[in-house]
C-alpha cells in the first residue's frame, strides 16, 4: 500500500508480516506478507486497509515474481 504505515497498528494485521520501504520512484509503501486461507481472509485485510483510510496499490500472490520491488527499510 501506499505511504508507511504506522507500527501501533500492527496488532491489527497480526498474522501479516509488515515491512516498510520504498519503490523505485521512492514513493513510500508498506508491504504486508502473509498466508491466508481463503478469500474472505483476504477481504478482511483488504478492509482493514480501507478502515485506517491507505491507499491499496496492488495485491500480488507470493509466488509472484512480476511485482513491484522494493527497497526495504528498517523503521526500528
Amino acid at each position: 500500500m501506499k505511504d508507511h504505515i504506522d507500527k501501533a497498528w500492527g496488532s491489527w494485521f497480526e498474522d501479516m508480516a509488515i515491512t516498510t520501504g520504498y519503490a523505485e520512484d521512492r514513493t513510500p509503501v508498506t508491504t504486508f506478507t502473509g498466508q491466508l486461507d481463503d478469500q474472505a481472509e483476504l477481504h478482511g485485510v483488504i478492509g482493514r486497509i480501507r478502515d485506517i483510510n491507505m491507499p491499496l496499490i496492488s495485491v500480488y500472490p507470493a509466488n509472484d515474481v512480476n511485482h513491484v520491488t522494493i527497497d526495504q527499510q528498517d523503521e526500528s
